[in-house]
């Protein structure tokens, strides 16, 4: 049978060292694609062989040709919801915030916004206060920070969400209040925050689907052809139902629901039994869990306390019980992957790992790890459990520790932020991605980041350069390593006859490209399960 699809590129780099050209010495220039799986591998030459009348060539020219990248950490239904409202990404002080939410357009009377920097209230309180003299004491509004962990909301706000004072929840998780009872605004932790998010107003299932569409056809767009999803349940799979009812999902979706402190037995046999629930271009593959919150609010699980005196215990109320569910979960062959930011989290998680029959069998990965020391980060590799990072994440510090992350750890934890290069050198397997919307979803920005330690095209001083990864490493942490990362070696993340047909092309070669350069680099091709879903790029 004639292949559906041949890409001709200048350069394709296989990340599979077992599947070269037929001759050894001719350089790999071809892919040929069928039914959705790589078909064949090799030379211009060879292409001419594979051609049938119905095969469709796509010369890419000068292109240089990889494994389809795949995000290692993602939301983008829920991060649909986290990023309603005003972008407040370019606000650096609390006259810019005021000014930013005295212009923001109102949802049902609501003002929304999102991706607001903990360092814009240069070390003030985050207290409604200094937002509700330009909002007015009727207008409900919800402020969500960066961190996706915290939240500002209005005297108005609390009012419909009818909160009076402190709450005592599941897990771990503060309604701020001043020394009198009365709530702050301040919200730390998701369900504190559920407490307001079921009060906002929501657009109908048909426009979210619709955005979701087009939110993943921009991210193919830069090169994504996967993502690994790990989105709070929800509507997500009504969401991609919906999409695949008239179109191709333009990413492969790999998604992880979440288990939150509090859920029981018949909650895991439900999340076990949604394991590999799937549909054309997406599959239930995983859960997601939390151990601990965030450094900036005060809930990331330390080894010794932030400068606040806070950061000393998990999200869970019992971290036994957290370890129980891994490893009820385990006993049901179901991949989990647990947020875990603080060195104290990172080691229950890989304690509770290595007290499993076959240490899980390499089904239990950690998300972000954002400070570690040394013997915990050689355990990784040793027993078998993936790490999944965001490099672009280490943008919110700064390299002077003069911002709140690096001033609530101090400078020794500060100095081993994102240990990236850490990990890889002492054998471990390193997924990247962005965590989108906490970061954005591009993974030339990504790549490069990864590379350089500072944002491209900046003259930002990096944060710990030397974490650095080399060129090869940052691409194959969106391709073999987030492919080990999901237990998919096999299926994908290498250019390979009976792999996935995922693809994708850039102008600039990834290995040896100038990171700034390539940041910017064009995308003439992506391909997800062997359709096309980017031709052109951005």
């Amino acid at each position: 049978m004639s292949p559906d699809t041949i890409v001709l590129a200048r350069t394709v780099h296989t990340l599979d060292d077992g599947h070269r050209a037929a001759d050894p010495a001719a350089p790999v220039g071809a892919v040929a694609v069928r039914d959705g799986l790589i078909a064949a591998v090799g030379t211009a030459a060879d292409a001419r062989d594979w051609r049938g009348p119905g095969t469709e060539v796509i010369d890419l020219g000068d292109a240089v040709l990889v494994p389809g990248l795949v995000d290692g950490h993602s939301h983008p239904a829920f991060g649909l919801e986290l990023a309603t409202g005003a972008d407040l990404s370019a606000v650096r002080d609390l006259d810019g915030l005021r000014a930013a939410l005295a212009r923001a357009e109102r949802l049902d009377g609501w003002v929304l916004a999102w991706n607001l920097d903990h360092n814009a209230f240069g070390g003030h309180p985050v207290h409604r206060s200094v937002i509700e003299d330009v909002l007015g004491p009727d207008t409900p509004a919800f402020v969500r920070l960066y961190d996706g962990h915290s939240a500002l909301a209005t005297g108005a706000a609390l009012r419909a969400a009818g909160i009076t004072g402190a709450r005592a929840f599941a897990q771990r998780a503060t309604v701020v209040c001043d020394p009198d009872g009365t709530p702050t605004g301040h919200l730390i932790e998701h369900a504190a925050m559920d407490l307001v998010t079921a009060v906002l107003p929501r657009l109908p299932l048909d426009r979210r689907r619709d955005a979701l569409h087009d939110l993943l056809l921009t991210m193919a767009a830069g090169g994504l052809a996967g993502a690994h999803v790990m989105d709070a349940g929800g509507d997500i799979l009504e969401l991609v139902r919906a999409i695949e009812d008239t179109r191709h999902l333009p990413l492969r979706l790999r998604i992880a629901p979440w288990c939150m402190p509090g859920t029981g037995a018949e909650g895991l046999r439900e999340l076990a039994s949604l394991q590999g629930e799937s549909g054309r271009n997406w599959l239930v593959g995983g859960v997601k869990l939390f151990v601990d919150g965030t450094v900036e609010g005060g809930s990331a699980w330390l080894e010794r306390p932030d400068c606040h005196g806070e950061g000393t215990a998990g999200l869970w109320l019992d971290p036994a019980e957290y370890t129980d569910v891994v490893r009820q979960l385990d006993a049901y062959g179901v991949r989990t992957a647990t947020h875990a930011i603080g060195d104290a989290g990172v080691r229950h998680v890989l304690d509770t790992v290595a007290a499993l029959p076959g240490h899980g069998r390499g089904r239990h990965r950690i998300e972000h790890i954002e400070t570690l020391g040394d013997e915990q980060a050689r355990r990784f590799a040793r027993l078998g459990v993936p790490a999944s990072m965001q490099p672009t994440h280490s943008a919110y510090t700064r390299a002077d520790h003069t911002d709140a992350w690096s001033t609530r750890l101090g400078p020794e934890r500060a100095d081993r932020a994102w240990i990236c290069r850490t990990l890889r050198d002492t054998g471990a397997t390193l997924a990247l991605g962005s965590d989108w919307p906490i970061a954005h979803h591009d993974p030339r920005g990504v790549l490069a980041y990864a590379r350089l330690r500072r944002h491209a095209g900046t003259d930002t001083a990096p944060v710990n350069p030397g974490q650095a990864l080399t060129p090869l490493m940052a691409l194959e942490g969106y391709t073999t390593h987030a492919a080990r990362a999901a237990g998919e070696p096999d299926h994908t993340g290498r250019i390979a006859p009976g792999l996935r047909a995922d693809l994708t092309a850039f102008a600039l070669d990834p290995l040896t490209a100038d990171p700034d350069a390539f940041a910017r680099s064009a995308v003439p091709l992506t391909m997800s399960n062997g359709v096309v879903t980017n031709r052109g790029g951005a």
